[in-house]
């Protein structure tokens, strides 16, 4: 056992002096060591509820055979971090999540690992994680939160964000947004509709990380318990078969969670966090390929902010696992890949039925033939960006209109509440970036103040920063090469025209190359905004947008061999 480093011979006498200090027995440090990787906390209503996943796990790991010990995991509230410095600490998680939990987990020579995240960030975090220590491991989540009741219609926090957007525009009272305000999120769990967490959820069990139901089962039904109990079980079968991550989030596995994230309309996030997880096992992800596989995958499901649909309808109707066996009656799927049931895919979703079809789209009747997402290009994203299109109301597929420039998200909330955005413009927000923000910021309050303004089908938004899932309408996001850099969404100028055409993948600025030349021979880089500390540490690594904002050590610090 991998634990014998830290647990047999006379060399590790000490060491098994210290788990004396902890109250294990003789008996507990013969059996598989199984971190038990738990994102509790009591800030981010997602996770409020992880104690009672993480006793779940440990009775069942210590069920089969294992000695289940817990170990912490971070994480940050993206709503609570909104519009505001806190949302800069927010994507920059992810990685610290990766580093520390493959330090921790290296460090005490875990046997197996059982990750128990649930929001935005520690979901690919701890994936990344997975992949680097590479010894057994499953994940189960907290589960999504149940859907809000206000004026007789399904909620959720994409209506909070919007109904403030209502206020400033006077359609809703102050009494209107207090009915939201205390109604729209019911209970624990992550955030109800197919926003990041719920997405990145799904995508854990499409990649064969996390046992069916994973990312749909609600955090207050006693079967998330259940479902807790027997990851526990299963994670000491992966040991004792020594299924590892990387024999099951293969090339083939990422394919099918960007097939099935294109029938499900997940959030643009997952095109950040699926590159970043390819490039954990090697996998060399260019966003622009995700086209191809968005033109031959319909799109099945518009759950909130998309529809009026939300997680537990999913569950209801059958959940990932139906969606997938739709896509897979036109051989959508690699379904021999390996999973955490010990199963093959094919295996995992023959039989699961399709229970409501108006929650899930037969294959042949689907909401488009086309995918939930669509990276676009041009002159103003060379390098890609990234766009929710199932999200997208029909009108606004193709748009022109002028450019109102802004550099950083306030002013442009300012102007959008000030009632200075009209029909037809393109407002742009830069120098948001991952470099540039630093962090690469979530822009739901000014997609929300849009849409809650009634402007959600006539103003696009486009910015090299990022979107919540809870974001609806023409917003793009990822421009890369980003403004910090000088790329050329640095260079438009107020009033500029600029052309958006979803359908063939299009974003361009409306200047000839002689003027776009000049002006980026004017160009000066900015002052970094934060210059101590981790964010200032991040700018220095962090990459582009369309590569996923992975980190890398620059090329100027590097040693040369």
């Amino acid at each position: 056992m991998r634990s014998d480093t830290v647990t047999k011979g006379m060399q590790q006498a000490p060491h098994r002096s210290l788990f004396n200090a902890l109250g294990l027995t003789k008996e507990e440090l013969e059996r598989p060591l199984v971190g038990v990787v738990s994102s509790y906390n009591e800030i981010v209503p997602g996770h409020m509820n992880l104690d009672k996943i993480t006793e779940a796990v440990k009775l069942g790991v210590a069920m089969a055979g294992g000695t289940p010990i817990m170990v912490p995991a971070i994480a940050v509230c993206d709503g609570i971090a909104m519009g505001h410095v806190g949302m800069k600490y927010s994507l920059v998680t992810r990685d610290l999540i990766a580093d520390s939990t493959e330090a921790l987990a290296m460090a005490h020579q875990f046997d197996a690992l059982v990750m128990i995240p649930n929001c935005d960030k520690n979901v690919p975090g701890l994936l990344m994680a997975a992949a680097r220590i590479n010894v057994p491991t499953i994940f189960v989540s907290g589960g999504p939160m149940l859907a809000g009741h206000v004026k007789g219609e399904k909620r959720s926090l994409s209506s909070m964000f919007e109904a403030v957007g209502s206020y400033a525009a006077g359609i809703f009272s102050e009494e209107d947004v207090c009915e939201f305000e205390n109604k729209v999120c019911p209970t624990c769990g992550s955030c109800s509709g197919m926003y990041t967490a719920n997405s990145m959820n799904c995508l854990t069990e499409v990649l064969g990380m996390g046992l069916p139901g994973n990312g749909t089962i609600p955090a207050v039904y006693s079967a998330r318990i259940q479902l807790a109990k027997h990851a526990g079980m299963q994670v000491m079968e992966l040991w004792r078969k020594n299924i590892r991550p990387r024999d099951i989030m293969t090339e083939e596995a990422i394919l099918n969670a960007l097939t099935v994230d294109m029938a499900l309309g997940c959030s643009t996030n997952s095109m950040l966090h699926l590159p970043a997880i390819a490039h954990e096992i090697g996998m060399d992800f260019e966003i622009s390929f995700a086209n191809g596989i968005s033109e031959r995958t319909p799109n099945l499901c518009h759950l909130a902010p998309a529809g009026p649909t939300y997680m537990e309808d999913l569950n209801e109707a059958g959940g990932v696992s139906a969606v997938m066996n739709e896509l897979n009656k036109k051989g959508l799927l690699h379904t021999d890949c390996i999973t955490v049931t010990g199963k093959t895919v094919g295996e995992n979703i023959e039989g699961c039925v399709n229970r409501n079809p108006e929650v899930i789209r037969a294959i042949d009747n689907p909401y488009s033939q086309t995918g939930g997402l669509a990276v676009l290009k041009g002159n103003l994203a060379p390098d890609g960006s990234v766009v929710k299109r199932s999200a997208v109301v029909p009108e606004m597929l193709i748009h022109e209109g002028p450019a109102r420039v802004f550099d950083c998200e306030e002013d442009a909330i300012d102007a959008i509440k000030g009632g200075k955005i009209v029909a037809g413009d393109v407002v742009v927000i830069r120098y948001e970036g991952p470099k540039g923000g630093p962090g690469m910021r979530e822009m739901l309050n000014p997609t929300s103040a849009i849409a809650g303004m009634g402007l959600g089908s006539s103003v696009a938004l486009i910015t090299d920063g990022r979107f919540s899932g809870a974001s609806r309408g023409a917003s793009i996001g990822h421009v890369s090469p980003e403004a910090a850099v000088g790329g050329p969404i640095a260079l438009v100028e107020e009033g500029d025209i600029i052309k958006i055409n979803i359908p063939e993948m299009k974003l361009e600025l409306d200047i000839s190359e002689e003027e776009m030349a000049s002006r980026k021979a004017k160009w000066q880089p900015r002052e970094p905004k934060i210059k101590t500390g981790y964010l200032a540490r991040y700018a220095e690594m962090v990459t582009s947008g369309n590569r996923g904002a992975i980190l890398e050590i620059p090329k100027k610090n590097q040693e040369v061999r």
